[in-house]
């Protein structure tokens, strides 16, 4: 891998905003740009998978229009307490494997970073007392490169590949979910039904760590260039803008 990492830090914005700005983060990308590392948080909102309506979901009013649709598969992902995550690299950086071992090698750092935690995380493929299941739920379903602790499903995954890039993001959920909320089986768990209290900032400085060991990159924080800012400018209006 090159040595060196972009790092962008997004502050915490609308759904809308956080996919634009992943996309384009991810449509600028070209071969032999330096990889990105993108880190963000979220107001109250969810995102659904590229193929999905968003027509056929009940929780417009409830979210108060904050939604998106994410630039991969998968269904509904809620979002306002979860850490996430962006990670765009050139194909050759996995080069040789397929999508489930490119998802084993790049969540190895999500891996160390539970661990750091003191929690014993794994693959759902390596937990024997779990079976492989889908879900429209993002946070309810096990796929083999989940992963989980103590049998419980742990964040998220997914990823998008072209000619030009690997594009993969994920969440963390960082915060104790509200008990009142009729979806709380759906939002899944957090690291507070774990046992461990962490905040978003020291979170975040764990996560950064971990994915410079476990790469061996070094991480140089970079806002969004000319070109990305025009792009997310675009976005934002001409496709984003559900309301037109």
């Amino acid at each position: 891998m090159n040595k060196k990492f972009r790092l962008v830090l997004s502050h915490q914005n609308s759904a809308k905003v956080n996919m634009a700005t992943d996309e384009a983060l991810a449509l600028c990308f070209e071969e032999h740009d330096t990889p990105i590392l993108r880190l963000y948080t979220w107001e109250k909102s969810f995102t659904i998978g590229v193929g999905q309506k968003i027509s056929q979901y009940e929780y417009l009013d409830e979210y108060k229009g904050n939604y998106a649709k994410r630039i991969t598969g998968g269904g509904v992902l809620f979002h306002g307490s979860d850490l996430s995550y962006s990670l765009i690299i050139p194909p050759k950086y996995l080069d040789g494997l397929n999508v489930k071992e490119s998802y084993e090698k790049i969540c190895s750092f999500l891996l160390a970073f539970y661990k750091q935690l003191g929690l014993d995380a794994k693959y759902v493929k390596d937990d024997e007392n779990l079976q492989l299941s889908k879900s429209q739920f993002c946070q309810v379903g096990f796929e083999a490169y989940d992963i989980v602790v103590s049998g419980l499903k742990i964040g998220g995954n997914a990823q998008r590949r072209t000619k030009k890039f690997i594009f993969q993001h994920g969440s963390i959920p960082i915060l104790k979910v509200d008990e009142k909320s009729n979806l709380k089986s759906e939002i899944g768990h957090d690291l507070h039904d774990l046992g461990i209290d962490i905040s978003f900032e020291k979170a975040q400085e764990l996560l950064i760590e971990v994915f410079q060991n476990t790469f061996d990159v070094s991480l140089e924080t970079s806002g969004l260039n000319k070109k990305e800012e025009e792009k997310l400018t675009f976005l934002l209006k001409d496709k984003y803008d559900y309301a037109k």
